[in-house]
């Protein structure tokens, strides 16, 4: 078993088909192919189940899947421990994102980081899951850091700074018949047809948990990756939806007050706690130094009103 196989088989999970593994590691399809099996002549299995449209995972592929990527994570980390003992920040520094990064204006600090140290090489991930992959994938080692959003208590071996604090907005479509200037109940509206992001996204858990709180379910019947879209999908009349405040909402929309404790989308930038088995990398630690101080320069000036911006 080669380490070359083992990045190729955890591509081919994560596209979902061998062409877009092809593509996502620059190499032909046939090759891939070969690859998958040789690999699967190795071990004896199946490793995945061809259809037209995909390549399903087994469950031998399922079980090997987390052996994977722990070893994977391993030879990465060692490489970049013999790096970072030669020097300043360098080596590879894989970063996970959300769709919704407004807080953070990711090129321009990324461009004053890689400046800073050149010998560090940035790839940027996202997840189907959201937050809750990010999350998944940074205490599995794939990822270096993350900007999540996650409202709940995070695993012991994850440390969480705060970027950023918004209230969330609830947006009714037009001529929706509880839309006025009072309060509404969460629970009067569990009836309506909702547009949320898909599951593990924070956005979702945390208006899902806040249902469940007031004993109410509700039904998603529209799930969009891309929160920043949904006052568009809202203005159409497909549903109701919550918003981070730093999302721009344009006309056709209705912002209703909430009753009860208000709602608040955190952004964070989530690294692996130090320890004697993981620690600290200085191309990590330099990351969130630079996204500490990116954050402090982005921050309005408290003695400006940006009151009708």
């Amino acid at each position: 078993m080669e380490l070359r196989q083992l990045e190729v088989f955890l591509a081919v999970v994560e596209a979902g088909t061998i062409s877009a593994a092809a593509r996502r590691l620059g190499a032909a399809q046939s090759a891939v192919s070969t690859v998958v099996r040789a690999l699967e002549e190795d071990l004896g299995v199946a490793l995945f189940v061809r259809t037209s449209r995909r390549a399903v995972v087994t469950d031998a592929g399922r079980a090997l899947l987390p052996e994977a990527r722990r070893v994977l994570a391993g030879v990465s980390e060692a490489r970049s421990a013999v790096l970072d003992a030669d020097g300043g920040p360098s080596g590879p520094l894989v970063v996970g994102v959300v769709t919704t990064m407004h807080p953070v204006d990711l090129p321009p600090l990324l461009q004053r980081f890689t400046t800073a140290n050149p010998r560090v090489s940035v790839s940027m991930r996202v997840f189907a899951d959201g937050s809750r992959g990010l999350l998944r994938a940074l205490v599995d080692g794939e990822l270096d850091v993350a900007f999540l959003s996650w409202p709940f208590r995070p695993p012991a071996s994850v440390v969480l700074r705060h970027l950023d604090r918004s209230a969330f907005r609830l947006l009714l479509p037009p001529g929706h018949p509880l839309a006025s200037s009072a309060p509404v109940e969460l629970a009067d509206l569990a009836g309506d047809r909702w547009i949320d992001g898909p599951p593990g996204f924070a956005n979702r858990l945390q208006v899902d948990t806040l249902f469940a709180r007031v004993g109410a379910t509700r039904r998603v019947v529209l799930e969009v990756p891309d929160v920043s879209t949904f006052p568009r999908y809202v203005a159409a009349g497909l549903g109701p939806a919550f918003v981070p405040g730093s999302v721009p909402v344009g006309a056709g929309c209705h912002e209703q007050p909430l009753a009860g404790e208000p709602l608040s989308w955190t952004l964070s930038l989530a690294t692996s706690r130090p320890s004697p088995e993981r620690p600290a990398r200085k191309a990590v630690t330099a990351f969130a130094e630079a996204v500490d101080r990116h954050v402090r320069r982005s921050a309005p000036d408290p003695g400006v009103s940006t009151r009708g911006r």
